[in-house]
């Protein structure tokens, strides 16, 4: 994510982090006070903050978690990362606050003991849980466990509301999110999970937009996530209103949280919906799957203006329109959805929304269904950021992985790697081109002689930008669950300007 809030704070924090060993250079005697302005250099970040949701309701839940850092040049040799939990608080507040009363692995983790600790970075971690009181996680990663630190939760719930796989990449805190695709309707139960990781209490505004413009809730604003602590708040519960469609705002009036929405559907299963990214004028949803059945386009501009924006998918032939949503005109403050039924008719798709006159800002998402009748599944692509100089995905095994990269503009090529298993093998390498246009499923690597999970690393070689996804699959009496994540940039680097002693400005 890209927000702004979110670069004043972890750019700030991270800045602290490394520029205290920038070294400071003797100026030249001759030209003192000049040339003291270098190119920035790029280092690897130092400290690295995740936060998972509580992963299930349900009694049946089985709930996998894969932590991975990708090795980065330039860090030190020391340094860790550990997930622990997270205080539980109930939906209305009355929860006891006490840690660690999931099970992790085949025991009880106490509260003082991380869930998941790796060992190394190049190596992915595991551990599992199961039932409905596993806790949320708060995760932290120093020295060379911290630039590009990834942590998948995947959850697997045989029956029930929301049965399915439900999959989510842990995010860092943030001020503000945007969910465009969440639902109150009588089908869905929806909830959304905020956790904060800070020493202090985190108060929190969650806003409701549907098709007619904000909804009015029904309780007061402020909602106070005490320190490590996390709260599931059930959307149907701030109103009275019934509607498909909804764009959830989360802005944090004080503190940080982490934020996502877990959507549970009486009929077609469930998963998480992640933040979309910031809003913006040009958009891009990737990693739509061929055999989708059912795609919708949920879309929200939160500015005065409204919107309108040209609908095409980058196949990989190139750019297409869809008959009969060529565009799609987004009215100011109201959210509008959009049917674009089976869209990839058997190829690989992504969405890509760009405006057809001026620009205005918009943030969106896909609600994806796959399977037919009572075998439906549901996976969601919020708008993402392009994969920029890195990102990785956790938690693949073989067959049940589709890796789907896309370039909506420009020609590009990108390097693949897939990592050592959980349980051993080595890493293997491939690289790939992605012409202007168009979207494709790669034949990602896989580790050699490995077993366990991997994760996949996605580089930018040349040309750009880049977009990329990943879907899990997993076919449960005849259920073809699936999840969906995408691959944003890891921002394990962080550009830190050198600076040089100057003498001369102690004369003027």
């Amino acid at each position: 994510m890209k927000r702004t809030t979110l670069s004043l704070i972890a750019g700030t924090a991270a800045l602290a982090a490394v520029t205290a060993f920038a070294a400071l250079d003797a100026p030249a005697a001759s030209s003192a006070g000049a040339g003291t302005a270098k190119a920035a250099a790029e280092l690897p970040v130092e400290r690295t903050s995740l936060l998972c949701p509580a992963p299930s309701v349900s009694d049946i839940a089985d709930t996998s978690y894969t932590s991975f850092t990708p090795v980065t040049q330039g860090t030190t040799g020391a340094g860790k990362a550990e997930l622990r939990s997270a205080a539980e608080q109930s939906a209305d507040g009355t929860g006891d606050g006490t840690a660690g009363k999931g099970k992790t692995g085949k025991g009880k983790k106490k509260a003082d003991a991380p869930v998941l600790a790796p060992k190394a970075p190049g190596t992915p971690a595991t551990g599992d849980t199961s039932g409905a009181d596993a806790p949320a996680l708060v995760g932290t990663a120093d020295g060379k466990f911290a630039p590009g630190w990834t942590v998948q939760e995947t959850t697997a719930v045989a029956a029930g509301t929301g049965r399915g796989l439900l999959g989510v990449a842990c995010t860092a805190p943030d001020t503000e999110f945007w969910f465009p695709g969440a639902a109150t309707s009588a089908d869905r139960t929806d909830y959304v999970h905020l956790t904060n990781p800070d020493d202090s209490a985190a108060v929190v505004d969650i806003e409701l937009y549907g098709k007619n413009g904000a909804i009015k809730s029904a309780v007061g604003d402020g909602f106070t996530i005490p320190p490590h602590a996390s709260k599931p708040v059930l959307l149907s519960t701030l109103t009275d209103e019934r509607q498909t469609d909804l764009t959830v705002h989360v802005s944090v009036r004080s503190g940080r949280v982490g934020a996502a929405v877990q959507a549970l559907d009486d009929k077609v299963g469930g998963d998480w919906l992640a933040a979309a990214d910031d809003p913006a004028g040009s958009l891009v949803l990737p990693g739509i799957p061929k055999d989708a059945t059912d795609v919708r386009l949920i879309a929200f501009t939160p500015g005065d203006a409204d919107a309108d924006l040209k609908v095409r998918l980058a196949s990989p032939g190139g750019l297409i329109t869809p008959a009969g949503n060529e565009t799609l005109h987004v009215k100011s403050g109201m959210t509008t959805a959009a049917d674009l039924g089976a869209v990839t008719r058997g190829e690989a798709g992504s969405l890509v929304l760009t405006p057809t006159d001026r620009s205005v800002p918009v943030v969106a998402a896909l609600r994806v269904v796959r399977g037919k009748g009572a075998k439906q599944e549901t996976a969601f692509i919020p708008a993402t950021a392009p994969v920029g100089t890195r990102a990785t995905a956790a938690d693949n095994s073989g067959k049940s992985t589709t890796l789907s990269v896309t370039a909506p503009t420009t020609t590009a090529t990108v390097k693949v790697t897939a990592s050592a298993g959980s349980e051993g093998g080595a890493p293997a390498t491939k690289t790939y081109t992605i012409k202007a246009g168009t979207t494709q499923d790669i034949a990602a690597p896989a580790p050699s002689s490995g077993k366990g999970t991997y994760a996949l690393t996605v580089e930018t070689v040349s040309g750009g930008p880049v977009y990329a996804a990943r879907t899990l699959a997993a076919t449960e009496a005849g259920v073809p669950g699936f999840t969906i994540q995408t691959l944003p940039s890891d921002r394990g680097l962080v550009a830190v300007p050198e600076a040089d002693e100057d003498l001369a400005v102690l004369q003027k």
